[in-house]
């Protein structure tokens, strides 16, 4: 017999605390925060696409390599995403000229 191994696209709480190593109370915190952006089953219960498992552990960087706070990270993270858009339009730019 022959078994498919398929990754699941999306991990349900419990799973997702699993694979990131927090707490599931710290992750509906995060979530509360908008740190995280779970979807919801047909349960109507939080599922965690695959990319947020790299958002936990950029939000687990932040918080216990520079000490932020989980409400700062957030101002953090946006900073952060935007001076990644300045500088690949600034390598955009410079490659056209």
């Amino acid at each position: 017999m022959i078994y498919a191994l398929v990754r699941p696209s999306r991990l349900d709480l419990d799973s997702f605390s699993r694979a990131t190593g927090l707490h599931p109370q710290t992750v509906r915190r995060l979530v509360t925060l908008g740190l995280l952006d779970p979807v919801t089953d047909a349960r109507g219960e939080p599922c965690f696409p695959l990319s947020q498992v790299a958002a936990a552990a950029r939000i687990q960087r932040l918080h216990e390599g520079l000490m932020i706070n989980y409400a700062g990270i957030g101002v953090v993270i946006d900073l952060l995403d935007r001076i990644e858009e300045l500088e690949t339009a600034l390598r955009e730019l410079t490659r056209r000229h």
